[in-house]
Order: structure tokens, then C-alpha cells, then sequence
């Protein structure tokens, strides 16, 4: 139960929600009891005047309406308490979401590499759920019925210790029954937990790529793989509730024994005079009340159990390492009481000091002691455009990754406009790098929204500039809505170009000194790539650009080439220089211009598109 506990303590501000709770618990719990008393003033007064004088006494009539406001009231202090709790429910579940989610935006990017967004968000709803369902069925249930069963407790010692004795025997018997159970239950529930986290996260990546899944024929393939998850999960769930009720029936076995002993005392003592009739009617009243929460302790341990299977995968999340670098008003959000508010504050970007970008002796190990980046030096200047050339799992991507603060070096130092990069907070340098990406990632909502994602202030004037000059204006204008036009979830509603335009025009609109294009135009057709290319072009001026290209033609006009082999810079110079020294770039430019199916397999390595005609590529360099 301590992972329970750590949960009421991380949400320890909702303190006048449980004290609530309670005090309507209380209240209910009296009230409750007030009914068997009254039934027992009721009994002895039929008994007594039974034979004695005809008609209905008139304290008979003040018992039943005491029964009937006793009732009510409890009603309504139920009532009362399930309010609170929901309330109190609904505030944990916002604390503990909000802090998974700050958690999350707080985690470096090689958690995220090895993690499955599905398995992530499904983890998210069964953890949070489970822990949920299992505090409103103890505030709005259980709790009010365990404050009852302590005063029955007391009540019954008044009238005679041996029952109170049999009583208080049922629960520790029936937990101890219940922890032979436990460990072999919660076995299969984490299995059953694998299942369903793998069939959830397979679930969600198929339809995010459901074009991809339906353009292979694979969807018979998917499903019933998805279902074959959910199978093992129904062959797990066969001996895990035959093992769970089989207990239970052990545990009802002797649930009943222990019943079978009180109402045998209730009987003796009434007929040898020690208890009246109305006494008898109270207490096995009274038992009947207490054996309700008896009961239901199956239900309430399951419940129990999965809140804490679910509050360990939640902890598991939220004890992971932050990102050193991470918004630390986002990291206090984490440990926070209260629900977590984070200002929004807009982030100036530096100004573009020379060098603007510089690497000295660079090193990067994803996996210690597999070494990705080797030595890496080189500089950039303000304006200059710098592409970086090589094979796939050349270490290109691994270059950005670092420069936009996604990972620490191993070794080395890194400037960024004249300031070392480890000496800056993270906010300070992605405010001062644009980029766009092969893929543009566009956020459900309007085209506005995702242009202003950068600067949410953006006046509207300002979001037109950066549209034409990205050569986006047009197409935007032609949609009914305009620049209201809702895209669906990641731009499903644009082109390829239109979304990548769209992306052109949120970097723009960043304004920041220096630029990443990351394979901006590789997933386009010729003609979008033209019309990308331009708002590229618009982009750069007067950026410092590293880009990593896909084609030759798109980097026939950069100042400087590094080409990159095995995590070592292999050559640094301009296209020019290049061209004849024997090196990577010059065995491309080799390769574009023959038509040879090896060549063509050669090219593709260094991911450089091989579609259309080699004299273009030739012509184009």
C-alpha cells in the first residue's frame, strides 16, 4: 500500500477534500446507527404492550419518525460525502496527470527513443485510472462503512466483549487470507499489463500511419495481432480469477463460521434472559451492518491491488532522471501538491556573436562505449551556410541532435553565438535555433495555430508576412477557412508541400539566428520541392544555416561542405574544393552522373534521392 500512501502525500494540498470526507463519513456512519437503536426502543415497546391495552402506543409513532429523519439524513450525508469525493477524485486525477505530462516534457530525448507513444499514453490512462477508481470507491464506500464497523465494534463490547472479539476476528482472518493471495494474482495482472501496453502502443502507431498500414495490406495482419495481445490477456485472466475465487470462497468458508458463532451467542443470551428482544434485533442488526463491508473486501482488495500495480507504473515514470537542462518551473511541477502552473514566458533568442556556431573536438555516445561522434571541430559564421554530407548512420542527425540541446555531449565543447553551450539554459538555445524537419509534425488545429506555434503572440499581420515570404500565402487564402482552416491531426488535411510550407513559415516566424533544415524537401515531389525550396531560400538569409541535404542541387551554393564518415569529419571545404579532392563529396557527384543500378544503390546510401534522370542531378550541381 505505500505506493497509496505516496500518492495521497504527493496531492497533500486537497488535505480540507479529505477532511471532508471524512467528517461526512462520520456523520453518515452515525447516523446509520442511530436506526438500530430505534429499532430496538421500537421491539421492546410492541413486547411490552402486547395483551396490555388496545391501539398503537404513541411512542411508536415518534420511533418511526425518528427512523425516518435518522434515514434521510444519512441519505443526504452520503450523498454529501460521494459529492467530495468526486470532487476530490477528479482534482487528484488533474494533479497526477498534469504531473505525468510535466514529467514527460521533462525527460531527455533518449527515454522517449526507447519507449513506444501508445505504451506511454496507455500507461497514462490504466495507472491513473486504477488509482483513481480505487480512492472514490474508498471516500464514497468504504470508508463510511469502516467508521461504522468501528462503532459497531464499540457497541457490541458494551453488550458482550465475546461478540466484539468475533467480530474484529473477521478482518485481520480475511486479510491474511487475502495476502496468500495477493502476490500470485498481481503476478498475472502485470502480465496481463504487458499485453495490453503492447497491443495500446501498436494500436496508436497504426493509426497514426493508417495510410501506410492500408497501402501494404496490412491490416488483416495488425489485427489480429491485436487481437492475439488481448487473447493472452483472456488465457491469463482464466487461472488468475479461478486462483482469485477459489480464495474467496476459502475466505467466505470462514466469513460464515465466524457469523455462525455470533448468531449462536445473539440466540443464547436472548433466551437466557441477558439480552431483550429489542436488544437482539439491535445487535444482529448491527452484525448484519458489519458483515456488508466483510463482503465487499474482495472487491475492495482487487480494486486495491490494481491501484497499486497502477501507482508503481506511475512512480516508475516519475522517479526517471530529468533532462539536466529541463525548465526547472516544469520540473517543480513533478513533486508539486498543488495543481502545477507554468508561466509562459517568452524566451529572446542571443545574438548571433561570432563564431555562431562552433564544435571542438566533439564526442557522442548514445551507448557507452559505442562511440557515434569522434573529434568533431568545426565553426560557422553569421550568414554562412554549412550542409553536412555522408553515409546513413553517418552521425548527421546525431550533429543537430546535440546542437539543439536533444543531448549532451560526451566530450568536447559547443559554442552557440559565442556562448558555451553548457553554460546556457535550454530554453535560451532553442529560442535561438530554427528548424525544420523532414517530416514537418504539424499539430491538429488551424494553420494559424501552427504558424504561430513559435510565437503565440503573433499578430496577424505578422503571420500573413511570413506566409508569403514562405511561399505558402496562396494555397493558404485558397481554403474557405483561410488561415482558420482546421488541418486535423499532423496536417492531415494538407499536401506534403503545403504542410512543409507551413513549417517553413513557423521557423521564419521564430526569427532565430540560426537555422537546422534536417532532409527538408526529401519526402517531396519535384514540383513541392521547388515551391519549398523557395521559401527555404527566403528562410536563410542572413542565417546561419546547417543543413543536411538529400540532393546535390540543393547544396551546390553552400559556403562550406563537411562531410562526415563513421562519426569523423572526413573533409571540410566548399563545394569547389571538394569537387576534385578525391573524397565523399566527390565520389557523389560521381555517382549522380551514372546510370548504373550500383551507383544508384551507392547514392542512395548517403540518402540522397535517386529518382529522375542522372543529368539532371548532374546538371543541377
Amino acid at each position: 500500500m505505500q505506493p497509496l500512501f505516496r500518492v495521497l502525500r504527493s496531492s497533500s494540498a486537497l488535505w480540507p477534500f479529505y477532511a471532508l470526507v471524512v467528517v461526512a463519513s462520520t456523520i453518515a456512519a452515525g447516523l446509520s446507527l442511530v436506526s438500530p437503536f430505534l429499532l430496538k426502543r421500537a421491539t421492546d415497546t410492541i413486547v411490552e404492550s402486547v395483551g396490555v391495552a388496545p391501539g398503537v402506543p404513541r411512542t411508536l409513532l415518534w420511533l418511526a419518525l425518528g427512523l425516518f429523519a435518522a434515514e434521510a439524513l444519512a441519505w443526504v450525508m452520503r450523498n454529501v460525502g460521494g459529492y467530495v469525493g468526486d470532487v476530490l477524485v477528479a482534482r487528484i486525477r488533474q494533479i497526477l496527470s498534469t504531473r505525468y505530462f510535466a514529467k514527460l516534457l521533462s525527460l531527455p530525448q533518449s527515454y522517449f527513443d526507447s519507449q513506444i507513444t501508445g505504451t506511454i499514453i496507455a500507461r497514462l490512462d490504466r495507472s491513473i485510472a486504477n488509482i483513481t477508481m480505487f480512492v472514490q470507491s474508498f471516500a464514497n464506500t468504504f470508508l463510511p462503512m469502516l467508521l461504522q464497523v468501528a462503532a459497531i465494534l464499540a457497541i457490541t463490547a458494551i453488550y458482550y466483549w465475546p461478540l466484539t472479539v468475533l467480530l474484529a476476528a473477521l478482518f485481520p482472518l480475511y486479510v491474511w487470507l487475502t495476502a496468500l493471495t495477493s502476490k500470485r494474482w498481481q503476478g498475472f495482472e502485470n502480465r496481463k499489463n504487458a499485453e495490453v501496453d503492447q497491443a495500446n502502443g501498436r494500436f496508436a502507431e497504426v493509426v497514426g500511419q493508417v495510410k501506410v498500414t492500408k497501402s501494404y495490406l496490412a491490416e488483416t495482419r495488425e489485427l489480429n495481432s491485436f487481437a492475439a495481445h488481448y487473447g493472452k490477456t483472456v488465457e491469463l485472466t482464466r487461472p488468475q480469477s479461478r486462483w482469485w475465487h477459489s480464495m474467496d470462497a476459502v475466505r467466505g468458508a470462514a466469513m460464515n463460521l465466524i457469523f455462525l458463532g455470533i448468531y449462536a451467542i445473539l440466540f443464547e443470551r436472548t433466551l437466557t434472559g441477558h439480552f431483550t428482544i429489542g436488544d437482539m434485533v439491535m445487535l444482529v442488526q448491527m452484525v448484519t451492518m458489519a458483515r456488508q463491508p466483510v463482503t465487499m473486501m474482495s472487491w475492495f482488495v482487487d480494486n486495491a491491488q490494481r491501484a497499486v500495480a497502477g501507482s508503481r507504473d506511475y512512480f516508475k515514470v516519475m522517479d526517471e532522471a530529468v533532462e539536466p537542462t529541463a525548465n526547472r518551473e516544469i520540473v517543480a511541477a513533478t513533486s508539486t501538491s498543488h495543481v502545477p502552473h507554468v508561466s509562459e514566458l517568452t524566451h529572446a533568442p542571443l545574438a548571433p556573436t561570432e563564431p555562431v556556431i562552433a564544435f571542438d573536438n566533439v564526442c557522442f555516445e548514445y551507448t557507452p562505449g559505442e562511440r557515434v561522434l569522434d573529434g568533431i571541430t568545426f565553426s560557422a559564421r553569421q550568414g554562412e551556410k554549412i550542409a553536412l554530407v555522408g553515409e546513413s548512420g553517418g552521425g548527421k542527425s546525431t550533429l543537430v541532435n546535440l546542437l539543439l540541446g536533444l543531448y549532451p555531449a560526451t566530450g568536447g565543447a559547443m559554442t552557440l553565438c559565442g556562448r558555451d553551450i553548457d553554460g546556457l539554459d535550454v530554453e535560451t538555445l532553442r529560442a535561438s535555433t530554427g528548424v525544420v524537419f523532414q517530416e514537418p509534425a504539424l499539430f491538429s488545429g488551424t494553420i494559424r495555430d501552427n504558424i504561430a506555434y513559435g510565437k503565440p503572440g503573433a499578430t496577424p499581420e505578422e503571420i500573413i508576412e511570413v506566409a508569403k515570404r514562405a511561399n505558402a500565402h496562396d494555397f493558404i487564402t485558397a481554403f474557405p477557412g483561410g488561415y482558420d482552416t482546421v488541418i486535423g491531426e499532423r496536417g492531415l488535411r494538407l499536401s506534403g508541400g503545403q504542410k512543409q510550407r507551413v513549417a517553413v513559415a513557423r521557423a521564419m516566424l521564430k526569427d532565430a539566428p540560426v537555422l537546422i533544415l534536417d532532409e527538408a524537401t526529401s519526402a517531396l515531389d519535384t514540383k513541392s520541392e521547388r515551391a519549398v525550396q523557395a521559401g527555404l531560400d527566403e528562410l536563410m538569409k542572413d542565417r546561419t544555416t546547417i543543413m543536411i541535404a538529400h540532393r546535390l542541387s540543393t547544396i551546390a551554393d553552400v559556403d562550406t561542405i563537411i562531410t562526415l564518415d563513421d562519426g569523423r569529419i572526413d573533409e571540410i571545404g566548399s563545394p569547389a574544393q571538394l569537387a576534385t579532392s578525391g573524397g565523399i563529396y566527390s565520389e557523389l557527384l560521381a555517382l549522380t552522373a551514372s546510370s548504373s543500378a550500383a551507383d544508384r544503390a551507392r547514392l542512395k546510401e548517403f540518402g540522397f534521392r535517386v529518382d529522375g534522370a542522372a543529368e539532371e542531378e548532374e546538371g543541377d550541381t
